[in-house]
């Protein structure tokens, strides 16, 4: 795992990180924007204490550990892209926190992330991170879980954002909810 300095990271403020997406998109994950050390490494969710790739893995979503916080390689973004699984991000830009970014930049990121689902077309799209999407989206009141309208055509779930600073959040936790999210889609 590499070591970055606090000015390595900063560094990449601002920097952004291609959406991981394939042809036969079933399942699309939905990041807040990409933090210091995904810019770093060119990997979403990359940060050593984020639980992401592990409650995939415990899910079922992926039967192969990731460990992306040196970057993936490129047979794990293969096998993501072979089960019909994508990851992009509201806001491109990289941040030390989600808490740098302004609503504008929230709603903005919205409409771009409705043309990335429309251009295609995944069956789920799973947002991880209630605050950022009823910002995003203007929905105040949304809870998290399936949502009751779809979103450009997918059926659209708000899943708990994986983030070590979301800490009342598991691994199992986190597990059950892109679990359901995934059997929705056809994953599992």
């Amino acid at each position: 795992m590499p070591r970055f300095t606090r000015a390595e990271l900063e560094s990449y403020r601002d920097a952004e990180v291609p959406d991981l997406i394939g042809p036969d998109l079933r399942l699309l994950f939905v990041g807040i924007n990409p933090g210091l050390w995904t810019a770093a490494t060119q990997t979403h969710f990359a940060h050593p204490v984020n639980r992401f790739y592990p409650a995939l893995l415990e899910a079922g979503i992926v039967t192969t550990p990731i460990s992306p916080s040196a970057g993936m390689t490129d047979e794990d973004r293969g096998r993501l892209r072979a089960r019909g699984i994508g990851i992009t991000n509201i806001v491109r830009r990289a941040t030390a926190r989600a808490s740098e970014l302004t609503d504008e930049e929230l709603r903005a990121g919205g409409v771009e992330l409705a043309a990335t689902v429309r251009r295609t077309a995944p069956k789920v799209v799973a947002i991880a991170g209630i605050t950022a999407y009823r910002t995003a989206f203007g929905r105040r009141k949304a809870v998290p879980g399936r949502q009751p309208d779809p979103f450009e055509g997918a059926e659209l779930w708000i899943v708990p954002n994986p983030s070590g600073l979301n800490a009342h959040e598991t691994v199992h936790t986190l597990a059950v909810a892109y679990g359901a999210a995934a059997r929705a889609a056809g994953v599992l």
